[in-house]
Order: structure tokens, then C-alpha cells, then sequence
């Protein structure tokens, strides 16, 4: 009996001391990165954007995951390095804020999950097989549209009523451009409309470009540039506009912001905000290959009264009414 006793009782002093090394260890926090082309202050709104995606979804920064912001600074061939610095600190997922960084992680891992938040074409650029089923390790959002370029060549028209000339300015390089153009040549036809198409592939192309424009008479302008190229050129570009007098109808507000006439086109904002929900469902078990890639739901219309009178040009009252933000 005593025997029993003191093996019972040294059973539960044993359990008692292994019991805390024993103890399952805290769940190692989520580390989420977040790669960018553009200088981090350039764009706050957008990782602020994908922060309140997060935070709707139960996430506490700093207690339950942790984000590593890498941005280019405006450098796209520091992206691979920046991608290649991401993989080695073995981030549980990339969150890759445009075409460039989408190609830089993709080449760096094959393993680790990629949640692209734009891409104007997943299937033409290479990143994904199929919308539906995106095999491999990426998958998120992208921005292909069409649609879009149409609605913007019939908002110059609304503008510009007696529209006959206009100058696309884009880069045929781009994934996705064919599809756009092709839409853009049918708008065209149904308005009548002469297009001058002006390839930009490189920043360096920018200012003939709108020689170009100028010397074809252009009356207003399309600019449909690859965001690698535009992006770090947005104030040069704004000012090429204005010396020109050509309104310019851009496809993101970012330029719109930087003194650009108007845009029309995806709300990206949430698009980053919705990226949040693929990597929820990635933490919670779900593969890349199998989230399909969805499409934009939401779109925005702005206009910036400030740039419209550089120019000498009036926005119709019918046209304003419709702007979701009007700059003034």
C-alpha cells in the first residue's frame, strides 16, 4: 500500500515538473510581407488600405501578425534583391503591390504564397493559369478591365463634344495592352474618333510622345502607360499635359492627385483592402493554387478642377455631378 502511494505521488510530482517545459508553445506570429515599386510615402493610403482589410478580419498588428513593408523607392530593379531579402527571412506570405513586385516574387520563391493585389492581366503575364484556378503559389486581384478604356474615351467626349482626335499613349510591351487597345479601337469607331497611337516603353519616350501628340493635332489624350514607366514620371507628365493644353483622362487617381485632369478606373484601395481576405484564408490552410483570382468590383471617377483651368477647359455640370471626388 505505501509502495502504491509513493508511486502515485511521485507519478504527479513529475507531472508537476515537467508540465511547464512540456507546455505548448506560443504560435509563432504570422509574418506578412509587403512588396512595393513606389516610395512607401508615396502611396500610404494603399498599405493603410490593406491594414484595415486585416484589421476587419480580427488581426492586431504586433500581437497577432506582423507586417515587413519593402519598398523599391521608385527603383524597379532593386525589386528582385528586395524579393530575394523577403525569402530569406522566411515571411509566411508576399503580398506584391503591382505587376513588378508579382514577377520579382514569383521568381525568388515557388513555395512561399504570393497575393498579387494588381495585375491588368494574371493569365497574359504569366502569373497565374487560369483565373479560376491559378495553380502554383500565387493568386489575388487583379485589375482587368477592359471595359474601362471605352468609358474613358466617351468621358472626353462628354467633355469635348465636337472630339475627333486622340492620342493613346501606352506601352505595347504591357500585358494586357492588345486587349485594352482592341477596346479602345472599338469606342473609337462608335464615336467616330481618330486614335494616334503612341508607344511610351520607357521614360525617355515621354516627351516625344507629346511632340508627337502636338504635331498630330491631337485634341485630347488616352494615357494607358505601363505603371513601371508612368509612375515615377507622374508630375513630368502632368506638366508635358499642361504646356500641350491636352486633356488627359488617366486610369488612376494617383496621377489626378499629382495635378492630372481626370481619371477613371479601378478603386485599388480595395483591391488592397480585399488582398486581406486571401491571406487570411492562406493562414487558415487554404493553397494559393486553388483561391481564384478575382476581379475588380469597385471603380471611381475623379476630377481636378485646378488642372481643368490650366488648361482653359470647362467640366460640364453633368460630368461633375457623376465624379466621386472632385479636386478643386
Amino acid at each position: 500500500m505505501r509502495k502504491s502511494v509513493l508511486c502515485f505521488t511521485l507519478g504527479v510530482m513529475l507531472i508537476a515538473i515537467r508540465s511547464p517545459a512540456d507546455a505548448q508553445q506560443p504560435a509563432k506570429m504570422p509574418q506578412i510581407a509587403w512588396l512595393m515599386g513606389p516610395n512607401l510615402s508615396a502611396e500610404p493610403d494603399r498599405i493603410e488600405a490593406f491594414r484595415d482589410g486585416l484589421r476587419a478580419l480580427g488581426y492586431v498588428e504586433g500581437k497577432t501578425i506582423a507586417i515587413e513593408l519593402r519598398s523599391a523607392e521608385g527603383k524597379i530593379d532593386r525589386l528582385p534583391a528586395l524579393a530575394a531579402e523577403l525569402v530569406r527571412l522566411k515571411v509566411d506570405i508576399i503580398v506584391s503591390a503591382g505587376l513588378g513586385p508579382t514577377r520579382a516574387a514569383k521568381e525568388a520563391t515557388t513555395t512561399i504564397p504570393i497575393v498579387m493585389t494588381n495585375d491588368g492581366d494574371p493569365v497574359g503575364s504569366g502569373n497565374v493559369g487560369s483565373l479560376a484556378r491559378p495553380g502554383g503559389n500565387i493568386t489575388g486581384l487583379s485589375t482587368l478591365a477592359p471595359e474601362l478604356a471605352g468609358k474613358r474615351l466617351e468621358l472626353l467626349q462628354e467633355i469635348l463634344p465636337k472630339l475627333s482626335r486622340v492620342a493613346v499613349f501606352r506601352t505595347s510591351t504591357q500585358p494586357g495592352n492588345a486587349r485594352n487597345l482592341k477596346e479602345v479601337e472599338l469606342a473609337a469607331k462608335s464615336f467616330g474618333m481618330q486614335l494616334q497611337n503612341l508607344d511610351v516603353l520607357d521614360a525617355k519616350d515621354i516627351t516625344p510622345a507629346f511632340r508627337a501628340a502636338s504635331k498630330d493635332r491631337a485634341e485630347a489624350g488616352l494615357m494607358m502607360v505601363a505603371g513601371a514607366v508612368a509612375n515615377p514620371r507622374r508630375k513630368e507628365i502632368v506638366e508635358l499635359a499642361v504646356k500641350a493644353r491636352l486633356p488627359i483622362i488617366y486610369s488612376g487617381r494617383s496621377t489626378v492627385e499629382a495635378g492630372g485632369l481626370m481619371s477613371y478606373g479601378v478603386n485599388q484601395n480595395d483591391l488592397d483592402r480585399r488582398a486581406a481576405t486571401y491571406v487570411d484564408k492562406i493562414l487558415k490552410g487554404a493553397k494559393p493554387a486553388d483561391l481564384p483570382v478575382e476581379q475588380p468590383i469597385k471603380f471611381e471617377f475623379i476630377v481636378n478642377l485646378k488642372s481643368a483651368k490650366q488648361i482653359g477647359l470647362t467640366i460640364p455640370p453633368n460630368v461633375l455631378v457623376r465624379a466621386d471626388r472632385v479636386m478643386k
